[in-house]
């Protein structure tokens, strides 16, 4: 292989027998796949072991051995038919399982304790370790080094793109370790420093123009002198007290590759720095860093302080769709209806409260009137509730949700059950018996929002919200809990307060996820719809008016 100068540090280390565990917190675009296949064959062909690699879940251990480590196999002559299945077509069933002269080599997700336990192994490489959850048996980190305790000459490799700060395993990882940096040399004052994302700068509106600026000098240098530094550059430890645990932190900003140039990147980041979404995955994937969610700095007054003159009955020009999320309680419904824009921005254009039981047929009539309401939009038209999304959580009125939200799943209100951890914002449900039931991961969407609160951007309050809204709607806040050794964020309740504002908010959120939108064509289906009233259609399904 030919590697890239940050990549030559790295791979000595790994090498090193006198190095047992070696910890990379990283981003994208530095060829890390290839430089761990890269060592895996080292040790395949010149230091046989049992090897194992752990990644978060089954379809990553496929696409790491199908797209990175068979055709470097196959395309290498000193590692041609070393592997078990390498001259014959692999049965996808064993695929993540091979052996070789001397050792054996093992594939396998952390989600499963079973994977983690029996046989011993010398070499463990830890793949994306922030995006593991923890098993029923605690932490798949401890588990896997469990089986490297029987060798003295064990080895522990730990790679990831660092997540969040208050939970990564890698960054904790890495300040353990005697803390590489990798380091270019200015070509003005000869200096060695890192190339850190602040010493990045262009004109502003000119990413095209960006430079590093050395921050021992001063000087700019351009992208085209990159390559030429990197070449030079070096590795240098900051923690030499620390012994047989190597740590490099690197990041985009050093990679050769076309697509990392600093003028690419400084405009990635224009078309992201408006959206925490997005700035998120830019400094996880870009920067190599975790993300610092700031909600415990949040003021409710201050953000009660933010609301806008725009509601439900005065829609924002911008404003082309509208989604709901419905809370279900034991005496009443509470509805949150937002608004969104070309950019998702969200727009929370107010929220209504349904008095009444959920087993009263009259309170579903309420709902089913206000999600088939037509609102005037100042572009002319109309525009209605493009998805609604009805907590089914509470056990005793989940069978009345399903029988509201069935009949109307073609205009897509949903059932959904809110689930902690880490998961996709929204997703279906297989079962028969709940079909059409919705899985909404609401840690996900809370860290969202409360993203967006906290750097008061993305997020916009209507007037017509109450001052009891704003304090269900920040109800909540990011506890770091310790579940077997390992920090886990978890969302809990402020003493003595509701949330009922808080959670249809998360299910308008989600509720946005399901619809597909063509923004030109809402624009022009507004702006030739004529200007006439338009009265609520109210349909009455057959059960509604059961005995």
């Amino acid at each position: 292989m030919r590697l890239y100068p940050f990549q030559k540090g790295i791979a000595d280390a790994i090498g090193d027998p006198a190095i047992e565990r070696v910890t990379i917190q990283k981003s994208a675009r530095v060829g890390y796949s290839s430089l761990l296949i890269g060592a895996i064959a080292n040790f395949v062909v010149n230091d046989p072991a049992q090897i194992m690699v752990v990644i978060p879940v089954d379809k990553d251990g496929r696409k790491i051995v199908v797209d990175v480590m068979e055709p470097i196999f196959r395309a290498s002559p000193g590692l041609v038919g070393k592997l078990s299945g390498d001259d014959q077509e692999v049965n996808r069933n064993t695929m993540m399982s091979r052996r070789f002269s001397g050792g054996s080599l093992n594939v396998v997700a952390a989600k499963a304790p079973n994977n983690l336990r029996g046989s011993n192994v010398r070499v463990l490489f830890l793949d994306e370790v922030d995006s593991m959850a923890n098993t029923a048996e605690g932490s798949p980190i401890l588990l896997a080094e469990g089986r490297t305790t029987a060798y003295v000459d064990r080895k522990i490799v730990i790679g990831s793109t660092p997540v969040d700060a208050a939970t990564s395993l890698v960054c904790g990882s890495y300040a353990g370790s005697d803390q590489r940096i990798f380091e270019v040399r200015c070509h003005e004052c000869h200096e060695y420093s890192e190339v850190l994302w602040e010493d990045i700068r262009w004109p502003e509106g000119e990413p095209n123009k960006a430079e590093w600026c050395c921050p021992k000098c001063g000087c700019a240098v351009d992208n085209k002198f990159k390559s030429s530094m990197v070449a030079a550059a070096r590795w240098r430890i900051t923690k030499p007290e620390i012994k047989g645990h190597a740590g490099f932190r690197i990041n985009s900003l050093v990679s050769p590759l076309a697509n990392a140039a600093w003028p690419k990147l400084a405009a990635e980041f224009e078309d992201k720095k408006g959206d925490p979404d997005k700035l998120r995955t830019f400094k996880n994937l870009v920067l190599g860093l975790p993300w610092e969610d700031g909600a415990d700095d949040i003021d409710e007054a201050e953000v009660a302080g933010r609301v806008e003159p725009f509601g439900i009955g005065s829609i924002p020009d911008d404003v082309l769709y509208l989604t709901m999320g419905v809370d279900v309680q034991d005496d009443r419904l509470e509805a949150t209806t937002a608004g969104w824009d070309r950019e998702n921005c969200m727009f929370l254009m107010g929220h209504d409260v349904i008095y009444g039981s959920p087993d009263d047929d009259q309170t579903w009539r309420e709902l089913d009137a206000l999600i088939t309401a037509r609102h005037q939009h100042p572009l002319g038209g109309t525009i209605g509730i493009d998805a609604v999304a009805v907590d089914s959580g509470d056990g005793d009125w989940t069978q009345r949700v399903y029988d509201f939200c069935r009949p109307r799943s073609r205009r897509r209100v949903m059932s959904i059950k809110g689930m902690g951890g880490s998961r996709p914002v929204i997703v279906s449900t297989k079962s028969k018996d709940l079909r059409g039931l919705f899985i909404i991961g609401v840690d996900v969407v809370k860290t969202t929002l409360m993203n967006r609160v906290s750097r008061n951007t993305m997020l916009r309050f209507s007037d017509s919200l109450e001052p009891v809204w704003f304090e269900q709607f920040l109800s909540e806040r990011k506890i770091i809990r310790y579940v077997g050794r390992r920090p886990v964020a978890k969302w809990e309740r402020l003493p003595g307060r509701a949330a009922e504002g808080l959670d249809a908010t998360v299910y308008a959120y989600a509720a946005r996820q399901v619809v597909t939108s063509n923004f030109d064509t809402r624009s022009a289906e507004l702006r030739s719809e004529p200007q006439t009233p338009a009265r609520p259609r109210v349909i009455q399904s057959e059960w509604m008016n059961a005995a």
